[in-house]
């Protein structure tokens, strides 16, 4: 049976990208755009559109510079399609870094290796989830058969961002798939389970959102003064399962407290 644990907060992937044997490997990639950002960061681009190969090469990337770094880079920042590379001008220029980054990325394959893979509670509707009634009527079915298919997805963590803890999550059903709302909501709570284009996703705090809303978890994917800070990760993978009021309650009460409420179910 899955556990609810506490977990060190260290930097984790799911891909070993150095260490895999050359003949489990596929070729070699295509290189990706460089676009300078400023005067001391590169975005380094992989895909002009939402791509779950673009986003595991991103993610490769950020690895392989994080276990071997390159001079004068001070930080990466990781998102759907694109690795966002800060240097120190003083010490490498745009066009060395630009080509050791290229390198880098065009490196064979990486193996997938075991993720971390996290059941996530939701309420659903109602309160919860004000969107959930106008998804089904926009699709022309029941608010229990969105829930049923939304449930029945399998999310991976494409990127972390927007406001602390929001985690973007790619593998929603085509049949989910709906346009943001035309007029953004200034608020919708902390918690929320949304659904916007082709994506799904937890929003943490409080926050503005153009999203449609499902539901809300009582899990916190950020919690200042918990360790970890930060729950989930890019590459983890994801359930949901539903509850309903009663449990939400209680969960988030125990979540308030520092209790992390999601199910670690594998590493």
């Amino acid at each position: 049976m899955p556990e609810r644990i506490s977990i060190a907060g260290e930097k984790r992937y799911s891909m070993d990208f150095a260490r895999a044997p050359n003949e489990a490997m596929a070729a070699a990639f295509s290189p990706p755009r460089l676009l300078p950002s400023g005067d001391s960061a590169i975005t380094v681009e992989f895909s002009r559109d939402i791509d779950d190969a673009a986003n595991q090469r991103v993610l490769a990337l950020d690895r392989a510079l994080n276990e071997a770094p390159i001079e004068g880079i001070t930080e990466t920042v990781p998102t759907y399609r694109s690795l966002l590379v800060h240097y120190d001008p003083g010490r490498i220029d745009f066009d060395t870094l630009g080509t050791q980054l290229v390198a880098r990325a065009q490196m064979p394959a990486p193996i997938m290796t075991q993720p971390r893979r996290w059941r996530v509670p939701v309420a659903y509707g109602g309160e919860n989830g004000i969107d959930l009634e106008d998804v089904a009527k926009a699709r022309n079915t029941t608010a229990d058969e969105i829930v049923a298919r939304h449930t029945a997805g399998d999310y991976r963590v494409a990127m972390i961002g927007f406001t602390p803890g929001w985690s973007y999550l790619s593998g929603l059903a085509s049949f989910l798939h709906m346009p943001r709302r035309q007029n953004p909501r200034l608020l919708t709570p902390a918690g929320t389970i949304s659904i916007g284009g082709v994506q799904t996703g937890i929003q943490c705090l409080a926050g503005p959102s153009g999203w449609h809303l499902l539901g809300r978890t009582p899990v916190r994917t950020y919690q200042l003064h918990r360790a970890p800070t930060f729950l989930l990760e890019p590459g983890d993978r994801i359930n949901f399962y539903a509850i309903d009021a009663k449990t939400f309650a209680e969960q988030d009460r125990a979540a308030e407290a520092g209790e992390i409420i999601a199910e670690l179910t594998a590493s």
